[in-house]
């Protein structure tokens, strides 16, 4: 159980750390190595799904609702983070793909860390 949720939170913390990466490279003057990073952040994104998607099946028995609505949240965050690095490159306002993004993980970390596989940090 503990590997598998470490395999998770590692793959979402890379996710995000190479969206922030690419989001700088599109706002700089390197389209190529944007596009690289990217390209690499869409790879994370199967993995994020398919840890997850893991964790979901060997754990929604538990509380198959509340499971559910964070496996729902995690992928509209991934929706939003593409949706802004896609946004961005086209040149077009991002202010409410940015709060939505917020929103929809602000709500994913709190399930994830409030259910009896996370870590528990809300008690």
């Amino acid at each position: 159980m503990l590997n598998n949720t470490h395999l998770h939170i590692t793959t979402w913390v890379l996710g995000i750390v190479l969206f922030f990466i690419a989001l700088a490279l599109m706002k700089g003057a390197n389209a190529k190595g944007a596009k690289i990073v990217h390209m690499i952040l869409r790879l994370m994104y199967v993995l994020i799904i398919f840890t997850g998607g893991w964790l979901f099946f060997q754990f929604s028995a538990n509380d198959a609702a509340l499971y559910g609505v964070k496996f729902l949240l995690g992928i509209l965050v991934i929706g939003f983070m593409e949706m802004i690095l896609v946004r961005t490159k086209k040149q077009k306002s991002v202010k409410v793909m940015w709060i939505l993004l917020v929103v929809a993980l602000l709500g994913t970390l709190y399930l994830g860390f409030s259910l009896p596989v996370g870590f528990n940090f809300f008690g």
